[in-house]
């Protein structure tokens, strides 16, 4: 009977969880130590804090010329523009263009900033101004400046391309956890599907539901890391790319659908949209659930869910 192997690493500035069944230590190992390499590339290609990675080489041309990336950013790229039109600009990698000096989310932070402020600070956040060139597959960020970022879907991506490498490597189940956004296929030793807590914004080591799941991916996003209490509000780090201010009403979204990409990218623009937007545009959507914890605690589930 296959038995399960662990290991965490620290990857892309996150707490990366990789478990697999596998019926011997040496074959585990040296399926997770794949895994671990294709996440670390994928971290080259896409990190902010390299001047060698793709994402730095678009940043610094913006405004100046078209760049040409490897193919699968060029594609990445294309597949978060998708996701910013499905989400009428929720979602929008040009976010790294923020002018992030005016948030700190602290018990310092005592006063948001003016609505003209906030709206001068995302002047250059618009993924219209991202222009793709099928012919040449380059990437052209129209105004100087303008920086995009993929922290909204690199680790799901990431999660994606590592479960792809344990596949390969005949690692038939297992979970890949991006600090919170985890791809799980396959079954358990036991034959059992995986259970996974959804925590609990108040007391996030606690979950509050448990789902089961098998060939699944789900990526959650909270303001219980994050937030700053203003006038007696909470309000989230994450930031609504439309008016440079912090997103409230929402403490946590909970997306569950086949591709941990696609999970990642869909729990923040639900937070930004609101419970009723949010829900109805998840309810439009193929093979995608959702549930989410409004400031109210009150739980609000997509039409295909259930909990356990």
């Amino acid at each position: 009977m296959p038995q399960l192997f662990r290991r965490v690493q620290k990857l892309m500035g996150n707490r990366f969880e990789l478990t697999v069944a596998s019926a011997g230590k040496q074959e585990a190992d040296a399926a997770i130590d794949e895994a671990i390499a294709e996440i670390q590339r994928v971290e080259r290609l896409l990190t902010t804090y390299s001047d060698t990675s793709d994402t730095h080489h678009i940043n610094a041309m913006a405004g100046i010329a078209p760049v040409v990336p490897s193919p699968e950013v060029y594609e990445l790229v294309q597949r978060s523009i998708r996701i910013s039109e499905l989400t009428q600009g929720a979602f929008d990698i040009t976010y790294g263009g923020v002018d992030t000096s005016l948030w700190n989310f602290d018990p310092t932070m005592t006063a948001l900033p003016s609505k003209e402020v906030a709206q001068s600070s995302i002047r250059l956040v618009n993924y219209h101004n991202i222009l793709l060139n099928p012919q040449d597959k380059s990437v052209f960020l129209k105004h100087q400046g303008m920086r995009i970022g993929f922290g909204g879907i690199g680790k799901g991506y990431a999660a994606e391309r590592a479960k792809h490498v344990l596949q390969k490597s005949k690692i038939h189940s297992g979970i890949v956890n991006a600090a919170g956004d985890l791809s799980a296929w396959g079954l358990q030793p036991d034959g059992r599907p995986w259970t996974i807590g959804i925590a609990d914004p108040d007391a996030k080591h606690q979950p509050f539901s448990q789902l089961n799941i098998s060939n699944m991916a789900v990526a959650t996003s909270g303001n219980y890391e994050k937030f700053a209490i203003i006038g007696g509000k909470k309000y989230s780090h994450t930031i609504n790319p439309k008016t440079g201010l912090p997103v409230t009403g929402i403490k946590s979204v909970t997306i569950l659908c086949p591709n941990a990409e696609l999970a990642d990218a869909m729990a923040t623009p639900v937070m930004v949209m609101g419970v009723k937007v949010g829900l109805d545009l998840v309810n439009q959507m193929k093979d995608i659930a959702c549930l989410i914890v409004d400031d109210d605690n009150h739980v609000h589930c997509s039409k295909n869910i259930r909990l356990n």
